[in-house]
């Protein structure tokens, strides 16, 4: 007892902890160019370059006005391109900034991710090469960008123990078979058809799962920030449903020319999904959010997935290869084009340590990339209207995806701000 009087134990205070460092912060570790900081910058900056000269090329092309030294024809040239080029270089930019948030490792930085993105730009120049190449070396060019980008991220998911996000791989994996797919169809018939479809149902599908998340959760955080007492409907058992049904109408929608399949069974599940997407895209209170254009186009992108549906739904009971044109077009020149690009403009804001709002040329790109999507969709069903409508499209389309590598081209290749 004297012992203990005497030397009485000092209370232990707890030592300092030290935040854990973001993923954003331990990115900065990097000290060569900017644009190799963080996955994101090359493949926005340059998908979006890629994607405004495609259409620039390709308009003039299927006009007649230009001639391109290749052996594939011009429509198969352009889906390819935006399917299997375009779209993997966004997606690998978004997904290149959310693993490592789902993991909690270091972000794919450096000469590794410029790797990654001379793969890509590998693909791009067999396709411009395909005459000399020939088939099979062009598509074994074309194959290793996506290749490499699930080896990429399965490293990254299975080491950071998230399993749970494994379905990423599952849709790179659909994407590479569509693309083998494609490759197959153009040598062996000159075109392709299940490829094709089969590449836009897959990012329908990407765009209704990430969609679903982001957009309410936007659309919230913006509401409570206004007070409004009514929020946009969370992820429920509702969402999922609807995107199981999507999924199956997308399903039929791909196998629909198949031997022994009436394309008519497709139609009614593809209404039905349409209806189902369009309730779901009201649960989220677009009418709300006119005051906050970086959400607002979020809603209006989202609305071209409903849309297509019920336009391809049309196209397989009454309707004919106009709808069917109609529908292909409000999926990729609506939906996946306004929902990428209003994706990279949020998402190149906020990690560069710029404010979240949309100055006037944000707003310019958005509403021309609505043009161009709607535009496309006229041209299918009024396809009289050729000359009037696809220069257009195509330059909307070229005005909507220069002008981001215009105005934040340099956000992208220049150090965050903070």
């Amino acid at each position: 007892m004297l012992n203990k009087l005497k030397n009485p134990v000092k209370p232990t205070t707890p030592k300092p902890t030290t935040p854990k460092p973001t993923t954003m912060e331990r990115s900065r570790d990097w000290r060569g160019p900017a644009i190799l900081s963080f996955g994101f910058r090359p493949f926005f900056l340059f998908g979006a370059l890629y994607a405004a000269g495609l259409i620039a090329v390709w308009v003039p092309w299927f006009l007649g006005l230009v001639s391109l030294p290749t052996d594939w024809p011009p429509v198969a040239w352009h889906a390819h391109e935006l399917l299997f080029g375009y779209v993997p270089a966004i997606v690998a930019g978004f997904l290149m900034t959310a693993v490592p948030n789902w993991t909690g490792r270091l972000p794919v930085v450096g000469w590794p991710l410029a790797a990654l993105f001379a793969a890509w730009l590998a693909g791009r120049l067999g396709m411009a090469a395909s005459a000399e190449l020939g088939p099979l070396a062009t598509a074994l060019a074309t194959l290793l960008f996506p290749v490499a980008l699930a080896a990429v991220f399965g490293r990254e998911i299975v080491a950071g123990r998230n399993h749970r996000n494994l379905k990423v791989l599952g849709v790179l994996a659909a994407l590479m078979a569509a693309q083998g797919l494609f490759h197959w169809e153009v040598e062996r018939y000159g075109h392709s058809a299940l490829g094709a479809r089969l590449a836009v149902a897959t990012t329908v599908t990407l765009i209704m799962l990430v969609g679903g998340r982001i957009i309410p959760s936007f659309t919230g955080n913006w509401l409570k920030k206004q007070g409004a007492a009514r929020l946009p409907a969370p992820f429920s058992l509702y969402d999922r449903l609807a995107t199981g049904l999507a999924v199956l109408a997308l399903a039929g929608w791909v196998l629909r020319d198949g031997v022994g399949f009436d394309a008519r069974l497709a139609g009614l599940p593809l209404l039905a999904a349409g209806i189902a997407q369009g309730v779901r895209l009201v649960r989220w209170l677009p009418h709300r959010t006119l005051g906050e254009p970086l959400v607002l186009v979020l809603h209006g992108a989202y609305a071209f997935v409903p849309a297509g549906f019920l336009l391809a739904g049309w196209a397989a009971l009454a309707g004919g290869p106009a709808q069917d044109a109609a529908a292909l077009h409000a999926w990729t020149a609506g939906a996946v084009g306004g929902m990428t690009l209003a994706v990279m403009t949020r998402a190149t804001l906020g990690h560069t340590g710029r404010p979240l709002a949309a100055s006037w040329p944000t707003i310019v790109i958005h509403a021309a990339v609505g043009v161009a999507a709607v535009a496309r969709v006229a041209l299918a069903l009024a396809p009289q209207e050729t000359m009037r409508l696809m220069p257009l499209a195509g330059g909307a389309w070229v005005v909507a995806f220069l002008g981001f590598g215009v105005v934040y081209g340099r956000m992208l290749a220049t150090p965050r701000r903070g």
